[in-house]
């Protein structure tokens, strides 16, 4: 029993472990929230294999109530078993052993009143012969012999109380052996077949436990197995549309550049000007074709906006101080080898056998155009150029399903404001909202989102499209507002009139 006990508690450790891994494997191959693999859930070989992992994790869940069961409706009860057994085994022994020691006394006082018997009747027959050799002796007194007379009798008197004793004693170990053979130790016997007849019984019911916590969760076990078998069925095989998400290119023109050769003299038309359509130069023609759009081609990273419009106001503003900066510095710089020149020039004017200031010149020259050039880059970044217009994706290309477009705009940022977009302290949450449409959010500064998602409100919408938000794990970003549901509360409102007026003013100005 004990050794049983032992096999199930390990076997128990093995569902346990078993359990663990597979929860293990199927939380390990789970996709990372806001993750390409997230994104890809909406394909149906994709949403297969999400329901696979989560049938696996209910699967590793019956394995746990398996070893759960086997603890509390096996192992615990048959431990508590054993001790009882143990008991009622220690209780029968205790009574047998009792038993056999009174039959072992019974024996002792026995053996004891035997050996008094033997003894008092050898005694009885020397004082008899004594008391005969008396008797026929003629020198002898008569009070010699009445004196051997009276020690006979007392000595047969006692060999014949001495006899009784043995008797009554050999009665009683007789009846004691009878009751000993008879009735304790059958009893004693009983009780050692029904003690082990019930711990087969218990040890057959245990096994058929055993087997029967397996068979309880095969129909749940089964069911995993089921969902796992229609989600593979659920996949659509045949009806996969590709779609890029691309417009479809046109068809390429013919341009014809032969009408713009010269006529020879021999022609009839005195005329060798431009006809109607001018000349294309590098901004018509071919070089007016709008670029491809492959679905399949890999992004160019260096088309980035000069003026840092491609990022939120925050961000944009950042980028344009340490552009500034930038310049600035690289104008003080060629400011300061100016005035070394200056300086060098001026004292081979005053000493002209140290070198010849016409040697300076180019240097001069080169310094001046570049100070210029850097002073006009520093001009086109002050004030900040106009904001671009940005209009989200109007078009899933993959469910194509429609959402609605929405001119945002990224807002111009003042040069003036000393606030940066790292802050040492988080903002204040203004309030809560929630995503209607789902947004990349590939630009700096911008965070991704997926639909029905929600956020806190740490910065209003100003009147550019854009809102900041925040997620319950910190990271912030800017999203368009027009994806934004109206957020709860006063603050919400505010931003969701900012936003309409913002729009009204841009049709205004279109």
């Amino acid at each position: 029993m004990e050794k049983y006990c032992k096999f199930v508690r390990d076997r128990a450790e093995v569902e346990v472990n078993y359990a663990k891994q597979l929860r293990s494997l199927a939380k390990k191959y789970q996709p990372k929230k806001n993750s390409k693999e997230e994104e890809e859930s909406r394909f149906t070989s994709c949403r297969a294999f999400l329901m696979v992992l989560s049938e696996l994790n209910d699967y590793a869940g019956q394995h746990e109530v398996i070893s759960e069961n086997m603890n509390m409706s096996i192992l615990q009860e048959m431990l508590g078993y054993v001790q009882e057994l143990k008991q009622e085994r220690k209780m029968v022994s205790l009574q047998c052993r009792k038993a056999q020691q009174h039959l072992e006394a019974c024996w002792k006082q026995l053996e004891s009143c035997k050996k008094r018997f033997e003894r008092d009747c050898k005694e009885a027959e020397k004082a008899l012969q004594y008391f005969d050799k008396m008797d026929n002796d003629i020198n002898v007194t008569k009070a010699d012999v009445e004196k051997a007379r009276q020690q006979s009798n007392q000595r047969t008197q006692l060999a014949e109380d001495t006899k009784n004793e043995y008797a009554t004693q050999l009665q009683k170990y007789n009846e004691e052996q009878n009751q000993h053979y008879f009735a304790i130790l059958p009893k004693i016997f009983q009780d050692l077949q029904d003690m082990e007849e019930k711990r087969t019984c218990t040890f057959s019911h245990s096994l058929l436990n055993f087997a029967n916590i397996d068979r309880q969760v095969m129909p749940i076990l089964s069911k995993c197995l089921d969902g796992m078998t229609k989600a593979a069925e659920d996949i659509n095989q045949q009806n996969v549309t590709h779609k890029s998400g691309f417009e479809r290119p046109s068809d390429v023109e013919f341009e014809d550049f032969s009408q713009f050769i010269s006529r020879t003299h021999s022609d009839s038309s005195l005329s060798v000007g431009k006809p109607d359509g001018s000349r294309t130069d590098g901004k018509s023609g071919l070089g007016r074709s709008k670029p491809k759009l492959w679905p399949f081609g890999k992004k160019h990273k260096g088309i980035i906006a000069e003026d840092f419009s491609h990022l939120p106001p925050e961000q944009r503003r950042k980028k344009l101080h340490q552009k500034i900066d930038e310049l600035n510095l690289d104008v003080k710089k060629e400011s300061d080898q100016r005035e070394a020149l200056l300086k060098m020039k001026d004292v081979y004017l005053r000493n002209p056998q140290m070198g010849d200031p016409g040697s300076l010149e180019p240097k001069l020259q080169e310094t001046a155009h570049k100070m210029e050039k850097l002073q006009q880059e520093v001009q086109k970044f002050e004030p900040i150029p106009s904001p671009l217009k940005q209009t989200p994706s109007s078009a899933n290309p993959v469910t194509n399903t429609s959402v609605p477009t929405a001119s945002i705009s990224v807002p111009t940022a003042s040069l003036d404001d000393d606030d940066d977009f790292d802050e040492d302290e988080p903002l204040p949450v203004l309030g809560q909202c929630k995503a209607l449409y789902p947004f990349e959010g590939q630009s700096e500064g911008t965070m991704p989102m997926g639909e029905d998602e929600t956020f806190q409100l740490v910065e209003e919408d100003k009147g550019d499209g854009w809102t900041r938000v925040r997620r319950t794990d910190g990271e912030e970003g800017y999203v368009p507002t027009s994806y934004l549901e109206a957020p709860r509360g006063s603050t919400g409102v505010a931003l969701q009139n900012k936003y309409l007026l913002s729009s009204q003013k841009l049709h205004m100005q279109f």
